[in-house]
């Protein structure tokens, strides 16, 4: 690699739809490794939209990253809750559920789960 590397999302090395048109995951990979912008749409519920592709009864990715738009709300399975919105970061160990919070929108950015995330087990 030279000393710079850029990409756009928008050019994605892979595009990971959620179920019912509910958003999706853009996968970037790079020499450090891979990064995930996911896009949730207003409506969207993990349980609903991403556990048919997932297989499992809850998320079981780590996600470490950063909450660029939109709010949303995490359940761990021992109940555990949290609510992460714009500049937040976020390191949300396996074993939870998630579900996008109004009507705008929610992206994050992924830099350690995003290569499993919504991928068929």
């Amino acid at each position: 690699m030279t000393g710079i590397m850029t990409r756009s999302f928008d050019s994605a090395d892979e595009t990971r739809p959620f179920q019912d048109g509910k958003g999706r995951l853009d996968l970037i990979v790079s020499e450090t490794g891979p990064v995930g912008r996911a896009v949730f749409e207003p409506g969207w519920h993990w349980a609903e939209h991403v556990k048919p592709i997932a297989g499992t009864d809850s998320c079981m990715t780590h996600h470490v990253g950063y909450l660029v738009s939109g709010r949303m709300k995490i359940v761990m399975n021992d109940g555990t809750t949290t609510e992460i919105g714009p500049g937040d970061f976020m390191d949300v160990q396996p074993g939870h559920d998630a579900w996008v919070l109004g009507d705008e929108a929610c992206v994050a950015l992924d830099w350690a789960g995003a290569a499993h995330y919504a991928k068929s087990a």
